[in-house]
């Protein structure tokens, strides 16, 4: 059983689901609305459900705040505004903490924009996913290659001083130039932060049913390979998977969930991980994806779903997350994130130097090159 001196960080995560259009893509559990949102009463809700998750982690640090969908762009400054102050007055947030919102270009205003600032949003996540108006059309994105540079625009004049471009590549279509272009323009528009990653057809998506017709892998092997080249001259380095980043610009509150840091989870379909210390019990909660569902939930005081992860689905849950970081993961986290005493995990680690998919280093353990490679095969040593 875990036995924590120290709790992980701790973040919050609160998802707004609803989007303009469904991207035939998207697996994420986002929902398109007839007829006006319902602002007031799912911000209630996430208040609600907050105020009901307080006992658990009551006295604890929030190091980081990140609101994702869905298009939580298409809120008011105003219900932003209302929700972040309700969890400033309700939580110990660190002063300075990164407080993330993503947003489409499709649905940027400038006097939105201007409140979403003022309300302490300090982050944005901008979904670009390509600068070219036929790769935006087949991937259904409500926005064209103009408007995505002028969001980028509006946020600086907004004050925002720390933003990401999502920015995908093997799209339908896409040759090795235009995906180089894609990227050029990303960082000529100078982010602090790049998310570069592969389209994947994932189930339960209109692209499953319906393929497009995709690159070859040989193809998105030179796009990766030489965009990411691109993005290291740039001055762009590459901390995770998809992740590229400016120096000293790393997404906080990411970076907790690699680092099997905990998370409090509001909103529809929203996951959270909570150690305690006095059970020593790790447990992961869900909440329902249907908006409806849960703002009814949200009154009754409930949660989908709730399980306390064994031991083995502790370390298994701790390396998908930590060895998708080119650092790897140092010991001291392992034993803090855990609570469990790093022998625990010495001979699968000796498995997988064995194999040449790990190698050790000051304090930790990192992937090789070819571990980086074939990630999974090295995850896998660990399940």
């Amino acid at each position: 059983m875990p036995n924590f001196t120290v709790l992980p960080p701790l973040s919050l995560y609160i998802h707004l689901p609803w989007c303009v259009k469904k991207c035939p893509y998207c697996d994420f559990n986002s929902h398109t609305y007839e007829s006006g949102l319902p602002e007031d009463e799912y911000i209630n809700s996430l208040i609600s459900d907050l105020e009901q998750q307080l006992p658990e982690i009551w006295g604890r640090r929030i190091v980081s705040v990140f609101i994702g969908g869905g298009t939580p762009s298409l809120f008011s400054a105003e219900s932003i505004n209302r929700l972040l102050s309700t969890v400033r007055s309700h939580l110990n947030c660190l002063p300075d903490m990164e407080v993330t919102m993503e947003a489409n270009p499709g649905t940027v205003e400038q006097n939105k924009f201007n409140g979403f600032f003022e309300a302490g949003i300090n982050r944005l996540s901008i979904g670009v996913q390509s600068f070219d108006d036929a790769k935006l059309q087949a991937l259904g994105r409500i926005h064209n290659a103009d408007e995505a540079v002028n969001a980028i625009a509006v946020a600086r004049k907004a004050g925002f001083e720390n933003i990401n471009i999502d920015l995908m590549f093997g799209l339908p279509g896409q040759s090795l130039h235009q995906s180089l272009g894609d990227l050029q323009q990303a960082i000529d528009l100078s982010p602090q932060h790049v998310s570069w990653y592969q389209l994947t057809i994932e189930p339960n998506t209109f692209f499953y049913s319906h393929p497009p017709v995709v690159p070859e892998d040989d193809d998105i092997w030179e796009m990766q390979q030489q965009g990411q080249d691109l993005l290291s001259r740039a001055g762009y380095k590459q901390y995770e998977i998809s992740a590229y980043a400016k120096k000293n610009q790393q997404c906080a509150h990411n970076l907790n969930y690699w680092q099997f840091g905990d998370y409090l989870a509001l909103g529809a379909g929203a996951h959270g991980k909570i150690s305690r210390a006095d059970t020593g019990e790790i447990s992961r909660y869900w909440q329902s994806r249907k908006p409806a569902d849960y703002m009814q939930a949200s009154v009754e005081n409930k949660t989908s779903g709730r399980e306390v992860l064994g031991e083995d689905q502790t370390v298994f849950e701790f390396m998908l997350n930590a060895l998708r970081l080119k650092q790897g993961f140092e010991i001291d986290t392992f034993e803090l994130t855990t609570g469990l005493n790093a022998a625990l995990i010495q001979d699968k680690c000796n498995q997988a130097i064995a194999e040449g998919l790990l190698e050790k280093k000051p304090g930790g353990f990192v992937a090789t090159r070819q571990g980086y490679l074939f990630l999974n095969d090295l995850i896998n040593v660990f399940s």
